[in-house]
């Protein structure tokens, strides 16, 4: 092999094509833009999401709902995952640890799905109403 035997691929390269250069090439006159219109004139062309004017799709249909960046800081719990998690005392560590919560959880809440019959002692996880009487019903507690 020798510097000036190198050759590109097989190919690799292609005549660029070069439009209006008259009738024979097959993209004279118009240039393959078709005749008159938006599109064929230079710069003309349109935004994303611009339907010639008729009112675009995303205007055209109803904002709704809203979701909260803050959610994600946010997780729940059951008292039935409670139940077959199996420790004696639970806080937000010991349900990361155990995956049952997400890594960015800074909040978590117990809520009353399904049933407990162990004795849990909850720390600084939130409890509803009606997992707070099942909780202390199975003889835990709960110190938020």
């Amino acid at each position: 092999m020798e510097l000036h035997s190198i050759k590109p691929a097989e190919g690799a390269k292609h005549a660029k094509r070069r439009v209006g250069r008259g009738i024979g090439s097959g993209l004279g006159k118009t240039a393959g833009r078709g005749h008159k219109g938006q599109k064929s004139r230079s710069g003309g062309y349109h935004k994303v999401g611009f339907e010639g004017g008729q009112m675009p799709m995303q205007r055209r249909l109803p904002k709704r709902g809203f979701k909260s960046h803050l959610l994600k800081f946010n997780a729940e719990i059951t008292l039935r995952t409670l139940e077959q998690l199996g420790a004696d005392s639970v806080d937000i560590l010991t349900l990361k640890q155990a995956g049952l919560v997400g890594e960015l959880a800074k909040v978590v809440k117990v809520i009353k799905s399904g049933e407990i019959k162990r004795a849990v002692k909850l720390t600084g996880i939130g409890v509803t109403a009606g997992a707070r009487l099942a909780i202390e019903a199975a003889g835990g507690s709960i110190t938020e």
